[in-house]
């Protein structure tokens, strides 16, 4: 007989440091903390929550909670103590409805006038591949201007379960570089709008496109960055064809 499948623990951040490593080098022996693990670190430690609080949040029993924490904290001593790489992510776990925005998650309130823009974003400039973004910057646009700004996780998923990810986080408009078919489907399913093939500083393309002057790319994909970037999606011509190859493209 199979075992019972665990129950769905709930969260209420999207982390936007997923990997950890003494002094930045990496290292052959892995610990991975899961999602649900990280939460319960945060919820009582850094939050300080008792247990049965924690519980609450994350829609599970307190004994559940004390067995996710207990777990979680002889990873990050063990992880402290002896070095190695620290890794987070997986789990069987969804975000919270209804978050508050301190927690660093999608699910912000919005105006019924604020238009929300996400840029696929690392070190200040455009991302190059959709399914691999580990983060994006989100822009709170109200009047035509920019009134605030905020750089969130992609909490580990990829291809098009980001669609889903945006979607939930009140996104209108997607400005990223390149991207594939099934991902503009997925997206363009969820009613966000996507300005593909942008390169250069997040900051700039989102006034370009605040002021009229960005132009969208419809037949950008990963392919069409693989000679700037070395990322390719195999011997395909043309883009990735919305297919979801082995190497993990953009999707």
């Amino acid at each position: 007989m199979l075992g019972r499948r665990p129950k769905v623990r709930e969260v209420g951040l999207v982390p936007e440091y997923l990997r950890f490593v003494p002094d930045g080098v990496a290292h052959e022996r892995v610990l991975e903390l899961a999602l649900d693990e990280l939460e319960a670190i945060r919820l009582i430690d850094l939050l300080g929550l008792d247990q049965q609080g924690a519980a609450s949040r994350m829609g599970v029993a307190r004994s559940t909670v004390a067995s996710i924490y207990d777990r979680a904290r002889k990873k990050v001593a063990d992880f402290l103590v002896n070095g190695g790489e620290l890794v987070v992510g997986g789990g069987n776990v969804r975000l919270r409805p209804g978050m508050d925005a301190r927690d660093g998650s999608w699910a912000l309130e919005k105006g019924e006038r604020t238009m929300r823009i996400a840029v696929t974003y690392e070190d200040g400039k455009v991302f190059q591949h959709f399914g691999r973004t580990e983060q994006f910057k989100v822009y709170e646009v109200e009047g035509g201007k920019v009134t605030s700004s905020r750089v969130l996780g992609s909490n580990g998923v990829g291809h098009g379960a980001l669609a889903g990810l945006l979607s939930e986080g009140g996104v209108d408009l997607l400005v990223c570089g390149g991207i594939g078919g099934g991902a503009q489907a997925a997206l363009a399913r969820a009613g966000i709008e996507v300005y593909p093939g942008q390169e250069g500083d997040a900051d700039a393309a989102v006034d370009a496109y605040l002021s009229g002057r960005l132009v969208k790319l419809e037949s950008a994909t990963c392919n069409h960055h693989d000679h700037e970037h070395g990322h390719g999606c195999g011997s395909h011509e043309g883009d990735c064809g919305g297919h979801d190859h082995e190497g993990g493209c953009c999707h």
